[in-house]
């Protein structure tokens, strides 16, 4: 009697990542992605000259790239609930009569506004694409590296990949340059933070109840 996969396994199969390390993404096709997390800036409050300047810049940039990238925009409804109940328990230590009413108000006023407004956070990342040359081969990388072969074509293969994530990173330093001179500071996740981007990117109800990180 056969079983039905699980739920997991199904899902697994629409998913086209297949690891990550070393701060890079390794797709089910072979290819490798590298991600980095972009500031942004307030173009609206820049004097028309600052607004022309970094319209050029950027514009010199997209022009100096040779290979392809794509540009993500991630929107999540905030979540104050974490920073609410620090709120509250602040409240109850609070020996001040007046203090603890006043944090009180503050708390209520917060919850009310948040509703009201529905405030979104925004996180912008630039994903930067490698596709080696040898995916077209019968036997591509990763079946190189994971499937059953001699050790020494294992380990060919392995300095392959290392090469091709080298390959890779030239393309991020190229592309940190660039936005860095139109006033924007990129930085690339580490494979921690790839993981956690992956895993909210599948599990969006997930990312809502979690707290919200602050990074300095």
């Amino acid at each position: 009697m056969e079983t039905a996969p699980n739920a997991s396994s199904r899902t697994q199969e629409f998913i086209s990542v297949d690891s990550a390390s070393d701060g890079v993404i390794l797709m089910k096709d072979k290819s490798l992605r590298a991600v980095l997390l972009v500031s942004s800036l307030n173009f609206a409050l820049k004097s028309p000259q600052e607004q022309d300047a970094t319209i050029f810049q950027y514009q010199n940039f997209l022009n100096s790239l040779d290979f392809s990238l794509q540009i993500v925009v991630q929107s999540r409804r905030l979540n104050i609930k974490p920073y609410l109940e620090i709120l509250e328990k602040e409240t109850k230590s609070q020996t001040n009569e007046l203090l603890r009413m006043q944090t009180k108000e503050y708390i209520e006023f917060i919850r009310a506004f948040v509703q009201e407004a529905k405030i979104v956070s925004k996180n912008f990342f630039v994903i930067i694409p490698f596709t080696p040359t040898m995916i077209q081969q019968k036997h591509g990388l990763l079946q190189s590296i994971l499937g059953k072969k001699p050790a020494k074509e294992k380990e060919e293969a392995e300095e392959r990949l290392e090469e091709y994530k080298s390959q890779l990173f030239q393309r991020v330093d190229v592309v940190v340059t660039g936005l860095q001179r139109a006033g924007l500071r990129a930085v690339p996740l580490n494979t921690d933070e790839l993981i956690e981007l992956i895993f909210r990117a599948y599990n969006p109800s997930e990312t809502e109840r979690q707290a919200p990180k602050t990074t300095t």
